[in-house]
């Protein structure tokens, strides 16, 4: 009885620590329900994510809103009342409304999930604030089921329940749409997250579900790290003692630096077992183990060492220890020395850095409220709500990249469901070429016209998508007619100018589909001298003239051999004799100039012999000084 009134007591005090030192709050993380219809209740709404079942963090779901006319609290099983939720094929999934009170939160989305609903609508009983519902951590019964929450819920506000009650009692069809996109924020290629844990592995069912958790989710944790895709940063829940009780035996066994770091005692039982005091100082070891090997740009170890301690270090196998500990730092190849550094004196009266960050870290802060769930995961500064599960959380941490930059891990089944499997996701594609302009994403598919070896298509991604610029024609010849024939290719199109597809010389046809060759022979658009004989090819033509006649295409005649002969001597005559004559000018016109320049400097220099002239200094004299008066 004592023990229990000391830990109670503990609490107690770190929630006074909280409130009143730190102006502490707890925030309700919600997601939007919007009435579709009817008309007059149209509108949007806040309602609370349920902390347990599996949120569609980063979707949408629609479904038709039913309240039943009995069990509307949903405290007992529906068989006993013969009612079933599930859906009708073709027909709009099934969200069941029921009412708050007379047993846990937990226990009625459970029965509505085993009557076949897809989602649950709580109603508040009272006006207030909305609040989370969670699931009960007292009763052991309920460990059975909570795990085994699969659909999502939401608590909603008594006036808007009501509404909701009179439309369905009215007679009115009530769908709704329940939307967990802007539940965590995406604002670009990479997510930050936390996970709020403990090394203590005897604290009962929490404890056994966060240890599978880390197990499970080991393996996505690393891929996404690896790759510099996320930011992950582990964290640890402490207490403080109240000074007027740090010199008792109860702090001094769960507490360390002298009361200012306490956890709980693992078994409740101050006589035996793993004190308190145990707890924090692995836990704060698994910090350093994270901050050394975030120095050595290896973060993902710490997965390695928390999985790896659990198994080879359980209390159960009194291995919770220093030397166990030291057995899986050695075997990682971590700093042993450095980790110990980074853990301190526990037994010193003084502030540990190490954990007093930690103590701030669990105040809320921005729109991101006080840690008081353990374990508790934080994704882009938004508290995670739901089940502990590998499936789930990944849901939650890929719905914080922005659209499309989400890693594969994200787009795997068994996260989420690839939409352009179903008939492309109603996007352009182009079947022979295999190009499409559905994307799929997290946040479902997108009909964005593609990016294909440089080039890019354009259009409005639904109807149609069409290459543009240089190089559109290496892509499936631009969309343009193209065929081959006897090693001979043609095509129609032009990666150049407003005209993309036009057929090329020798054909006609719409350059689409169709290119046709035309017969210049039989249209008499070619070879049609006299002496010409005219036959037909595939995209062109051949034509011969009758004896030593040499046909001249150009012209579309035909000449004699012998006069091509003359003519080409005397063009290359001509061409001679026009080098020749243009030589012999140039010549003349240089003499010309250079005789002219001669006579200008000897008048200029007898000039100057009878008045002083600007330049006379710069011009040259050619008579000599014995000629001089």
């Amino acid at each position: 009885m004592e023990l229990r009134r000391f830990h109670h007591l503990l609490h107690g005090f770190m929630l006074l620590f909280l409130i009143g030192e730190c102006q502490a709050k707890f925030v309700v993380e919600k997601n939007n329900l919007r009435v579709t219809s009817p008309e007059k209740i149209k509108g949007t709404h806040d309602s609370a994510i349920g902390n347990f079942g599996v949120p569609q963090y980063g979707g949408t779901m629609a479904g038709a809103v039913v309240y039943p006319k009995e069990n509307r609290k949903a405290c007992n099983s529906f068989d006993e009342f013969g009612i079933s939720f599930k859906s009708k094929s073709g027909s709009l999934p099934t969200f069941v409304l029921v009412d708050r009170g007379d047993c846990f939160f937990a226990l009625k989305v459970w029965n509505v999930q085993n009557a076949g609903a897809s989602a649950v609508l709580v109603v508040d009983d009272i006006e207030e604030e909305l609040i989370t519902m969670d699931a009960p951590e007292e009763d052991l019964s309920a460990v059975k089921y909570i795990e085994n929450i699969t659909i999502p819920s939401a608590l909603i506000e008594k006036t808007f329940g009501d509404t909701l009650k009179k439309a369905i009692s009215g007679g009115d069809m009530v769908n709704v749409n329940l939307d967990w996109r802007e539940a965590v924020p995406h604002p670009d290629d990479r997510v930050e997250y936390e996970l709020w844990t403990n090394s203590n592995d005897e604290c009962g069912v929490k404890c056994d579900i966060l240890m599978e958790f880390v197990k499970d989710f080991k393996g996505a944790a690393q891929v996404l790290e690896k790759g510099g895709y996320t930011q992950f940063t582990p964290h640890y829940i402490t207490w403080y003692c109240p000074q007027a009780f740090t010199l008792s035996r109860q702090c001094k066994s769960q507490c360390i630096n002298h009361g200012r770091y306490c956890a709980p005692d693992p078994e409740q039982d101050f006589s035996s077992g793993y004190d308190g005091k145990d707890v924090v100082n692995e836990n704060l070891r698994q910090l350093c183990v994270f901050r050394v090997a975030n120095e050595s740009h290896r973060p993902w170890v710490w997965w390695d060492y928390v999985t790896d301690f659990q198994i080879r270090c359980p209390m159960k196998a009194k291995k919770y220890n220093k030397e166990c500990a030291d057995g899986v730092i050695k075997s990682l190849g971590l700093d042993g020395k450095k980790i110990e550094k980074c853990m301190g004196d526990p037994d010193a009266d003084r502030e540990n850095p190490v954990l007093k960050e930690e103590q701030d870290a669990q105040v809320g802060k921005g729109s991101r409220g006080d840690v008081t769930i353990l374990p508790t995961i934080v994704v882009n500064n938004r508290q995670y709500r739901g089940k502990l599960a590998k499936s789930a959380v990944l849901k939650a941490i890929c719905a914080g990249f922005e659209e499309t930059t989400e890693p594969a891990i994200c787009l795997t089944s068994d996260v989420e469901t690839n939409e352009c499997l179903d008939n492309n996701g109603g996007c352009w594609q182009d079947k022979a070429a295999n190009l499409t302009a559905c994307k799929d994403t997290f946040r479902g598919r997108i009909c964005e016209c593609p990016l294909v070896n440089g080039v890019q298509f354009k259009g409005d991604g639904y109807g149609h998508c069409e290459p543009g610029g240089p190089g559109r024609c290496t892509i499936n010849n631009g969309g343009c007619w193209h065929e081959s024939r006897h090693g001979i290719a043609y095509s129609a199109c032009l990666d150049k100018g407003e005209v993309k597809c036009k057929c090329p010389p020798g054909f006609k046809g719409d350059a689409t589909n169709s290119c046709q060759d035309i017969d210049e022979c039989k249209e008499k658009t070619a070879c049609q001298c006299p002496d010409c004989s005219c036959k037909n090819t595939w995209g062109s033509y051949e034509c011969t003239c009758s004896g030593d006649l040499l046909y001249i295409r150009e012209h579309d005649t035909c000449l004699s051999k012998a006069r091509t002969e003359v003519r080409s001597a005397w063009a290359a005559m001509w061409v001679i004799f026009i080098g020749l004559a243009m030589a012999g000018g140039g010549a003349y016109l240089v003499y010309k100039y250079r005789l002219r320049s001669y006579m200008d400097s000897e008048i200029r220099a007898i000039m100057a012999q009878y008045m002083p002239l600007d330049s006379a200094a710069e011009v040259p004299n050619h008579i000599s000084d014995d000629n001089r008066a």
